[in-house]
């Protein structure tokens, strides 16, 4: 990833109120095509040029070419807070952050996330490193606001059972484990979605701790369509089962390992 600075200049008069609106838009809607990652995103005033910094994916994320119709309606509407559009200026490597994928075209890609990743969900089968999601076209409603949203969603339900601290554990470790809870159908709906634009076997990862013994998990079958799905060896140390006709990847339960 790399840390890049947005320049806002002025060219007359304006309010802090109208460009604290323009800037923001622009920057939610950048996020929402995966071009810049992230929640927030300081706003610093310096001599009537208004500076951002944010994260990208790659060097060139904020290329007019990866823009969506709602970014370019961004911009258009800086002018009516008195705004240029923002020179880009890159700072350099995010030394703390994951590098994107160089390969965009995989032989298989799957949706995975945990509550401490900021990058895209959409991750490189055989490499498991992130591939951007303005990389592939918008998933639904001319951007990714949907899985980003549903990224949102997981990450909160994995650090609320991780923390383990509250009633609410059960409930948020329902959603990200079982079949037949919302965000699992929403997200799997998500990568069938993504595997239709990208026509690449797209995966969604199940979540997996518990069970009743490790001899019980050993002989665990898919939750989709009771098959078998338990590989010889884990992907990347993590996904212990795949089953490639239900499109679910999984890990041997963490209670066992």
């Amino acid at each position: 990833m790399y840390v890049v600075e947005l320049q806002f200049e002025c060219f007359d008069n304006t309010t802090i109120s109208a460009v604290d609106a323009a800037i923001n838009g622009l920057m939610d809607a950048l996020r929402y095509n995966g071009q810049v990652l992230g929640r927030e995103f300081p706003i610093v005033m310096d001599d009537g040029i208004f500076r951002v910094r944010a994260v990208c994916p790659e060097q060139d994320g904020l290329h007019s070419q990866f823009n969506s119709e709602n970014v370019n309606a961004h911009i258009k509407r800086l002018n009516n807070a008195c705004l240029l559009a923002p020179k880009i200026k890159l700072l350099g490597r995010d030394i703390n952050s994951e590098a994107a994928a160089e390969n965009l075209t995989p032989s298989w890609q799957v949706i995975y996330t945990t509550f401490v990743h900021t990058c895209s969900p959409l991750r490189c089968g055989e490499t498991l490193m992130p591939i951007p999601l303005y990389r592939i076209g918008p998933t639904s409603n001319g951007d990714h606001k949907a899985i980003l949203k549903w990224q949102t969603e997981w990450q909160a339900c994995d650090e609320i059972q991780m923390a383990g601290g509250c009633k609410a554990e059960h409930a948020t470790l329902h959603e990200i484990r079982d079949v037949d809870s919302d965000l699992f159908r929403r997200g799997w709906d998500l990568r069938g979605r993504i595997e239709f634009l990208t026509k690449i076997p797209t995966y969604y990862y199940q979540y997996r701790v518990g069970g009743d013994s490790l001899a019980a998990e050993l002989e665990r079958k898919c939750p989709k369509c009771n098959g078998d799905w338990r590989l010889d060896e884990p992907l990347h140390n993590l996904f212990h089962y795949k089953c490639d006709e239900c499109r679910i990847v999984s890990n041997l339960s963490y209670d066992f390992q």
